[in-house]
């Protein structure tokens, strides 16, 4: 499937997925991040049940701690 990604075009093995299996296909699972899905924030809670499918739009952002 095509999704855009933080702007950059994006293919996914798969026809449909859960936000938890992208976040695993990009190595991010576990790691704390900010997903908004089609303009839309989504709760860390959610993300094994909320679908993303063809032509979804995801802007996720990775927090770092630092000074």
């Amino acid at each position: 499937m095509n999704l855009r990604i933080n702007g950059e075009a994006r293919d996914f093995p798969r026809d449909e997925a859960t936000l938890a299996e992208l976040l695993d296909h990009l190595d991010l699972r576990g790691r704390p991040v900010v997903v908004e899905l089609d303009e839309e924030a989504v709760l860390p809670e959610a993300y094994a049940t909320t679908p993303v499918r063809e032509g979804a739009r995801l802007e996720i952002v990775t927090i770092a701690a630092g000074g």
